[in-house]
């Protein structure tokens, strides 16, 4: 008998879960079980992210060991993400301004959720600004980083450290060796970690669904819809359209990120599958040095489908308060997302963060988002999908600027995967 695949045993578990959170609705004894196996599946995957991301850093620039060139990465890198979440706001303002998916809400109707958590995140970060960002990418200490999990600090101790190892030459092939061999461990324990993601998947939304119900999606039926539908509208048509120029089918790129994607919509956690999309962009033609810089980076500077939920959540909280936004205010809106969405990626519940930072700029009530924070799981999971293939493609095309995509290795790979399935 076929073994079941991964994505199949994911899949199954997030149905499982489904089940039995609607079947338990609202039993405080389902979260006192289950979230203890949830919490296990994360914690194992934010164990093994940052050793992946440093370790394959470090060999990847070592390899390079050129600044000029890696300047030029991590220029043309940082313009792409610019462009791409910047089409992310637009088109959520366009979709938000067609369909008006606040307008008629009645607000009685709907639940208010506590969100005094994400005030007190805001307030610790609303000085934030891109000067801020791109300061705060240079560690003051290094292990105080690796203990917060700070992407970029830690990127770009990686990337200083590989350029030094480089700079040795001889003396640096012992570290080299190191770190090649510490990625190869750790890429190991991460297909032993993903073996309990189906059981780390049913728990997880076991508990969501238990404590929020699918009632609770009916009130706001009109926003879920529009988000969804937002979100597949950006993968196909905007996404698709930057894949076709990269020489890629999305619908094959899609198959290749299939189990990923998967694991990122049940779980509503990106750091789950890092260092499997970053394997498999390397097996699909791209190489190590832009595969281990690009996709960490993206974590911070590449949130494509947050960006398009919070334009979206933005526009939807002003039409239920029947609060009219004119162009001008819509465009400050798209500038100050356009700051405020980067660099605080590791910030829990950032979309949320964000939209707090954000929207008392416009004159929208900030309070507003406790109408919407019941269901902002189940639109996190979508919102998810759409970062990891945005982050996926962004190493494809940094590849193909770079002139260093293998095509034939990439075709070889895609074969390989429809063949297995």
């Amino acid at each position: 008998m076929k073994r079941i695949g991964l994505a199949w045993q994911i899949l199954i578990g997030l149905i499982l879960g489904i089940i039995v959170g609607a079947i338990f609705f609202e039993n405080p004894k389902v979260a006192t079980y289950l979230q203890p196996i949830g919490d296990i599946f994360l914690r194992l995957i934010k164990m093994i992210v940052i050793p992946i991301v440093i370790s394959s850093i470090i060999v990847g620039v070592a390899g390079v060991g050129d600044i000029k060139k890696l300047g030029k990465l991590g220029g043309k890198t940082i313009i792409y993400f610019e462009i791409i979440t910047t089409f992310a706001i637009i088109i959520g303002l366009l979709l938000a301004n067609i369909f008006h998916p606040g307008t008629g809400v009645d607000m009685k109707t709907l639940q208010k959720t506590d969100i005094s958590s994400y005030v007190e995140t805001e307030k610790s970060v609303q000085h934030h600004s891109m000067i801020d960002t791109f300061v705060n990418i240079v560690p003051s200490n290094l292990f105080d980083s690796l203990a917060k999990g700070d992407m970029l600090p830690i990127i770009f101790f990686s990337v200083i450290f590989g350029l030094g190892v480089a700079a040795v030459g001889e003396r640096g092939k012992p570290v080299l060796k190191f770190f090649q061999g510490t990625a190869d461990a750790m890429f190991y324990v991460t297909n032993l970690v993903m073996k309990f993601a189906p059981f780390g998947v049913f728990a997880l939304i076991g508990v969501t669904v238990s404590k929020f119900g699918l009632s609770s999606l009916v009130p706001l039926s009109k926003l879920v819809i529009l988000v969804y539908a937002a979100m597949i509208f950006f993968i196909v048509i905007v996404l698709g359209f930057v894949a076709k120029l990269a020489g890629v089918n999305i619908f094959h790129f899609l198959r290749v990120l299939k189990d990923e994607l998967i694991l990122a919509y049940s779980t509503s956690s990106s750091e789950t599958v890092l260092p499997k999309i970053m394997e498999k962009m390397e097996k699909f033609g791209c190489p190590k040095a832009i595969t281990s810089f690009v996709i960490p980076t993206g974590y911070s500077f590449n949130l494509d489908g947050s960006t398009l939920y919070q334009a979206i959540a933005a526009l939807f909280i002003a039409q239920m308060y029947g609060i009219h936004l004119s162009i001008p205010t819509q465009i400050t809106l798209v500038l100050v997302l356009m700051v405020t969405s980067k660099g605080i990626a590791g910030v829990p519940g950032v979309s949320f963060v964000v939209l707090l930072a954000t929207l008392g700029s416009v004159g929208i009530p900030a309070e507003g988002l406790a109408f919407i924070a019941g269901i902002d799981r189940i639109l996190d999971m979508m919102r998810t999908v759409v970062n990891v293939v945005g982050n996926s493609l962004a190493a494809v095309v940094m590849s193909k600027w770079e002139k260093q995509y293998d095509a034939a290795k990439g075709e070889q790979y895609l074969q390989e995967i429809k063949q297995a399935s």
